[in-house]
């Protein structure tokens, strides 16, 4: 540095020191102004409730963190309780109100009962998860083969009850789990072996079977957007580590990752334990089928009142609840004591407003009818002492289509309990046709598609934005996706629909409609997606913006390598007409006069689900780039090969 440049930096410095300088030493020269923030501040509520947070010990010592919410003066209270992955504290605690409704009112929580019947509430974090001690595992299986520990979720929800009946002296004794997803899934624990406490279980939504139909595979394909929630709930005990994506449509996020595999790597998930389970694990082998809730219960009686709620548009976990009553309702320990209610909901809606779900209007609030007609008075029974009998039937279901609740004596039933379905094919036909007539055949026997994995068929309009289970600074639209308008779908060339003329009478189906597929492809591998769609009129008087409107009623995928044997995967022989048989989610549906029934039949349906490569590989998780090929799929409707969807029908009552 020049000398003249020192000489000048220095008396800059000594000015700017000076400068600085002159008003700290001003500002000695006065007495500081009083602190307006004291020391320590006492706060001064006036709460309508008790809160205590507790760890409550397990019995191998490890201790799981409740949060427990009790009314201001109640005695021999019932206790609602919730086993949890997401956080008791944030559950139950809301600063800014002294009431224990907004306090309490959350995901999981029917807050209004909890407050008109004046429940004790608590929610306890799972083991390994935010306030409680211990190791992590998803859905953590019961002891046996995949748990050599003497706990699982079971002896954990036993361990709980017992300490809360023990420790809540405003308590009667009583206790009812309720839980939702995940929640339900606890609830379902804690049918195996129950503490003589526990009187009621209410699963909502449980997640049952993860690889047939719930969060994780849908018969085989792996559902590629459970991988945020996978990554959220694995990388750290609070969940404190945020999905990040980088697009605004999660299509291209999926699309230029490759395979599900490939972004995960990318993600650094090769470091969750569950992760690294589902790719060692694609395929329905005894990793899956040991942990199946349904088989699990099924192999024993049912000891407490179950209320199984299944929601018919379920985004996440359409599969468990049907799977468990299943399994359960002939059981002769179930009589009296399994309960069953079909909504016509989305995922954990139970608990809000649902007057409509996406554009379909309800003709009343769903949820709140029942909430004060089936969930209240059940829970109240077996809660309260000396509640009267609750007089749930043993099946309540919405008919959606024409709007209104049924009780009936068992699942399926239709006619409000006096007929049982009967299985009537609707066949494809050729030029686009279907009816319930036999194809006669002709030159035009089936039809055919170009399948392309660099083009896969969205299963949602694009953009397709990522899923945010719940952020507040995004828009979620992923809960409804299930009753978008599917006619924009139909408008790609490898997409196919087959649509019947406008039916002179209304049709009622209730149950799993059953698809029978005739199907070749120029590949070793293909996923076959079937959809049963109502079309309504042409024009809609009183909603005009429901003209045309192509609601799904019943939809889902199957991977063709487990067409002999979901523990099995092969590939398929190409060019060759061969049959799948899968079934279709629950519905409970009227198509009106005037409606259409429609088909739709594609091979793809990304980014919920991950792209077949179309060319047979051992694990589709760590398919390459150059595994991804075109396929020519062929749909067959002639004698012989015929392609069809067996319809649960039930006669439509006169008010239909």
């Amino acid at each position: 540095m020049p000398p003249f440049v020192r000489s000048l930096t220095a008396a800059l410095l000594v000015a700017c020191t000076g400068a600085l300088a002159a008003p700290v030493a001003a500002q000695s020269q006065y007495a500081s102004l009083p602190n307006e923030t004291p020391a320590h501040f006492h706060a001064v509520r006036h709460d309508q409730y008790i809160r205590r947070s507790v760890d409550i010990p397990m019995r191998d010592g490890t201790k799981l963190h409740a949060s427990i919410m009790i009314p201001k003066g109640v005695t021999r209270a019932g206790i609602v309780l919730t086993m949890t992955p997401y956080n008791a504290e944030s559950m139950t605690h809301r600063a800014d109100s002294p009431h224990l409704g907004p306090v309490i009112n959350g995901y999981d929580t029917p807050a209004d009962i909890v407050v008109e019947d004046g429940y004790i509430r608590v929610v306890v974090d799972v083991r390994g998860k935010y306030g409680s001690a211990g190791d992590f595992v998803m859905n953590r299986p019961l002891r046996g083969p995949l748990n050599h520990t003497p706990v699982d979720d079971a002896t954990d929800i036993d361990d709980t009850v017992a300490w809360l009946v023990k420790h809540i002296p405003q308590s009667n004794g009583k206790v009812g789990i309720v839980g939702i997803s995940y929640d339900g899934y606890e609830a379902l624990m804690a049918m195996v072996h129950p503490n003589p406490a526990l009187k009621v279980t209410v699963p909502i939504n449980p997640m049952v079977d993860g690889w047939m139909g719930d969060d994780w595979f849908h018969k085989g394909a792996f559902r590629e957007q459970m991988i945020p929630y996978i990554y959220g709930q694995e990388a750290g005990r609070r969940s404190q580590y945020p999905w990040w994506s980088g697009y605004r449509d999660d299509y291209d996020l999926y699309l230029k990752a490759g395979s599900a595999g490939a972004l995960a790597k990318a993600r650094g998930m090769d470091q969750l334990g569950f992760w690294r389970k589902l790719v060692q694990h694609p395929a329905y082998d005894s990793f899956w089928q040991d942990q199946a809730v349904d088989k699990l219960l099924a192999r024993q009686p049912v000891t407490i009142p179950t209320l199984l709620v299944q929601s018919l548009w379920d985004e996440e976990d359409i599969y468990g609840a049907m799977a468990v009553y299943r399994a359960l309702a002939d059981k002769p320990s179930a009589k009296g004591r399994l309960f069953l209610a079909i909504g016509p909901w989305r995922h954990a809606k139970t608990w809000d407003t649902a007057s409509d779900i996406g554009k379909i209007d309800l003709d009343m609030d769903t949820a709140k009818w029942f909430r004060q007609h089936v969930l209240r008075p059940f829970l109240a029974q077996y809660l309260k002492d000396g509640a009267p009998p609750a007089h749930v039937a043993p099946v309540t279901a919405f008919v959606t289509g024409v709007n209104h609740w049924e009780r009936l004596s068992h699942w399926p039933e239709g006619c409000g309990g006096t007929c049982t379905p009967t299985m009537k094919p609707l066949y494809l036909h050729a030029d686009g046709g279907l009816g319930f007539a036999p194809p006669k055949g002709g030159k035009h026997d089936s039809d055919s598609y170009v399948s392309d994995p660099a083009k896969p068929v969205p299963y949602r309009i694009r953009p397709i934005q990522p899923w945010s289970h719940g952020r507040p600074d995004q828009v979620d639209s992923w809960p409804e996706w299930l009753v978008d308008d599917q006619r924009q779908f139909a408008t790609r060339t490898d997409v196919l629909s087959y649509e019947t003329a406008p039916l002179k009478q209304p049709l009622m189906i209730a149950g799993r409609p059953e698809v029978h597929l005739s199907a070749a492809t120029s590949g070793t591998d293909s996923d076959w997606v079937v959809k049963l769609i109502d079309v309504y009129p042409d024009e809609v008087r009183v909603k005009p913006s429901m003209g045309g409107y192509e609601l799904g009623v019943a939809m889902d995928i199957f991977r063709g390598r487990y067409r002999t044997g979901y523990d099995d995967p092969q590939p398929l022989t190409p060019d060759t007409p061969l049959p799948y048989h899968f079934h279709l989610p629950t519905t409970n549906h009227v198509f009106r006069k005037g409606h259409r029934i429609m088909v739709q039949i594609q091979s793809s349906w990304f980014p919920l689900y991950d792209r077949n490569p179309q060319s047979f590989v051992k694990n589709i998780f760590l398919a390459r780039p150059g595994d991804y090929k075109k396929a020519t799929q062929t749909i067959y409707h002639a004698p012989g090969k015929a392609s069809y969807i067996d319809l649960p029908v039930v006669p439509a009552r006169s008010g239909d």
